[in-house]
């Protein structure tokens, strides 16, 4: 028994000394977003790593809002890792269905030839066991630094995400703690730590904008067809209502918000002609809906450094 913890001990200091635990504090950590990026001068090529929570749509319509020369590839999964992604030898689940798609490209392969200029990282969900069970911080330093040695001027980012509508804690609650308690206390905080990344991981903020747009539409009652949170999630054609994965018009929404971030300008505040990867159209919402979506997106993004983009007053 003795010798078992102590070779729990030794364990715990070797990797402690080799820097496995570093952590940036919140100074240290804000301190790496003082200057913002300068704005993209040209159509982005971006590579999206994730799963469902990406899914085909959200980087289609992004493409359709960015306009001409604008192009995407990604490796997606179901409910898939940053590790699993990274790791040859642990499984990403769905990958086959996932990435039978034109627009699939191998990640590593498409991370390596420095061909991207945007790489968008996204981690698994339930956030407390993605950073338990698969060393989330670990896996978003490999990619990093895999991207930036390829590419030293791509710029990385890590999408927010959120979590089931019916969290025990809330819904709403959990968007407000998590962000400085799990995607920058330990994802970026760890992550960046050992200052070998080649810059810092930028967020798109797509937890806080549903956050910030789902109160300023229940407070009025509703705008158009977004009446409340759960309008944002999928429903299915028998009625049941999907508890992470987000309706044609979520997606869109998670898609102007990644416009926003990297593209540095508000996403359209009038409606667009959107097509979907199934062939349908995003079914048509209002101005006035049109125009809240995009001032909401371009207030969070504007007052949250983290994107890298030039914050208001600045």
């Amino acid at each position: 028994m003795m010798l078992k913890h102590s070779l729990k001990y030794l364990l715990a200091f070797a990797l402690t000394a080799c820097g496995w635990h570093k952590s940036l504090d919140p100074v240290e950590l804000s301190a790496l977003y003082t200057q913002p990026l300068s704005p993209p001068d040209k159509p982005l090529r971006v590579f999206h790593i994730g799963h469902s929570l990406v899914n085909k749509d959200i980087p289609m319509m992004l493409e359709q809002l960015a306009g001409a020369g604008h192009d995407h590839r990604s490796q997606l999964g179901w409910g898939a890792s940053l590790r699993s992604h990274w790791e040859p030898d642990v499984p990403v689940n769905g990958f086959e269905i996932e990435n039978a798609h034109p627009r699939y490209q191998d990640a590593h392969q498409a991370v390596n030839s420095g061909q991207f200029d945007v790489l968008v990282l996204t981690e698994s969900v339930e956030i407390k066991d993605a950073i338990k069970h698969h060393d989330s911080p670990q896996y978003i330093r490999q990619w990093a630094r895999a991207a930036r040695a390829a590419n030293p001027k791509i710029r990385v980012y890590l999408y927010e995400l959120w979590h089931e509508l019916n969290d025990p804690k809330g819904w709403l609650e959990r968007l407000d703690e998590d962000l400085s308690l799990y995607w920058e206390g330990v994802l970026l905080a760890r992550g960046l730590a050992h200052g070998d990344t080649g810059g810092p991981v930028y967020v798109i903020p797509a937890g806080q904008v549903m956050a910030r747009l789902v109160r300023e539409v229940e407070a009025r009652g509703g705008v158009d067809r977004l009446r409340s949170r759960e309008d944002l999630f999928y429903i299915s054609d028998e009625g049941k209502r999907d508890m992470i994965h987000l309706s044609a018009l979520g997606n869109y929404l998670v898609a102007l918000t990644h416009y926003a971030v990297l593209y540095h300008r508000p996403p359209p505040a009038e409606p667009q002609t959107i097509r979907l990867v199934d062939g349908t159209q995003l079914p048509p919402i209002s101005p006035e809906l049109a125009r809240l979506m995009s001032e909401v997106i371009w207030s969070v993004v504007t007052s949250y450094p983290k994107t890298g983009v030039a914050q208001r007053g600045s």
